[in-house]
């Protein structure tokens, strides 16, 4: 399916924006625990929330390289902004997670795996771009051979209310990348924010019979091309908004030929190798495994951990770590993000949301970095 299929009066209502509290409500009475997006600490975070006046009512973003700020819209939209600091892989793949614990009970050795989660989650806000990046992780932790048990077991529970985007930031560009700013599948519901001409209205669309029961508890009619055509306008500002592209063609082979480019020891000299991109990425994946015990030894534990390519521990083998270099730890993040992903999983790891440019303290900009690579292949030799 096309992420620029559009919506359809078949399976589309319309909701008032008053209707969203019962959603809510009725998410909640079907027993998930419901997280979504609310102001916090000068960031629109994602948490756990339960009514519509936790939303980020009225709230917009600024953001451009490194800088994140809060402004007010000048409307009670609750959906008037981007994407934050938070991915959803936050509660998919936890930054940490206890794998199990032992313990020492007489001369027996008493092992105590995770329990399971007692409450599906129900993501509520999910943008395009952030749908495209948990499917990525799908493929990531349960596409192949070998399945991630705890991811598995929290995404096949998961109920997802998709948002699709009438605004974007200088640094948004999923549209170059084919993920937005519409998504046409992979959530239960899709809202899209209707504010033209005065009103406050939602149009949703639903994915899933699970979905469609949802709506069903919460008043609502038929969409009219009206309607559509408003929500077709949304999506066409937010693609006009974007800021940023990022051109794909031939990048795969230029950067896999670009490993000895003077470009990469440019971008070491602002580079912190803070690991900001890759904790804000809203696909990276790269974790490492740690085991402790208390003093007298009678219980341990395995924790994994979120990492990132970026530490100078991560590569570290005997002897040493093979990536020194601030250069070559960026070299190996951008690389695998838009090249040997792409071997791996068939797709690139980046999904235009954006996140790594405004959360880079020196502003170090994805796009702008694969632009100067793409144009010094055409130079003349010196």
């Amino acid at each position: 399916m096309k992420a620029s299929k559009e919506a359809s009066s078949a399976s589309s209502r319309v909701v008032e924006a008053s209707e969203i509290s019962a959603l809510l409500a009725a998410i909640v009475d079907s027993g998930y625990r419901l997280l979504g997006p609310t102001v916090k600490d000068g960031a629109i975070v994602y948490d756990e929330i339960s009514t519509v006046a936790q939303l980020p009512a009225g709230v917009g973003q600024e953001q451009t390289n490194g800088r994140y700020r809060l402004r007010p819209r000048g409307d009670r939209a609750l959906f008037g902004y981007t994407v934050g600091p938070h991915a959803w892989k936050k509660f998919l793949f936890p930054a940490a997670l206890r794998l199990f614990g032992a313990t020492r009970v007489k001369k027996a050795l008493v092992v105590e795996n995770r329990a399971a989660d007692p409450r599906p989650d129900a993501f509520l806000g999910v943008r395009p771009c952030d749908l495209a990046a948990i499917a990525r992780q799908d493929r990531v932790f349960m596409g192949g051979s070998y399945s991630d048990p705890t991811y598995r077991a929290r995404r096949e529970r998961a109920l997802i209310v998709a948002v699709q985007c009438g605004e974007a930031e200088s640094t948004c560009f999923c549209s170059s990348v084919g993920t937005g700013p519409r998504a046409a599948g992979g959530y239960d519901l899709a809202l899209t924010e209707l504010l033209d001409d005065g009103r406050h209205d939602f149009l949703i669309e639903t994915g899933t019979e699970r979905g469609t029961g949802l709506l069903a508890m919460i008043a609502s009619r038929p969409a009219d091309p009206y309607d559509l055509e408003a929500a077709r306008a949304a999506t066409r500002r937010a693609e006009g908004l974007m800021g940023r592209k990022l051109d794909a063609t031939g990048l795969r082979g230029l950067l896999d030929a670009s490993a000895e480019s003077p470009r990469w020891e440019e971008i070491a000299v602002r580079c912190l190798s803070c690991a900001n991109c890759t904790m804000v990425c809203p696909t990276c994946f790269c974790t490492t495994v740690e085991d402790s015990s208390d003093l007298t030894g009678a219980s341990a534990e395995r924790t994994r951990r979120w990492d990132s390519c970026h530490t100078l521990d991560f590569s570290y083998i005997h002897g040493g770590s093979i990536r020194m270099s601030a250069s070559s730890r960026y070299r190996q993040w951008m690389t695998h993000k838009l090249s040997t992903w792409v071997d791996q999983f068939g797709e690139t790891g980046c999904v235009g949301c954006g996140r790594c440019i405004t959360w880079c303290p020196a502003g170090i900009d994805l796009t702008e970095e694969a632009r100067i690579l793409q144009e010094s292949r055409h130079e003349p030799a010196a």
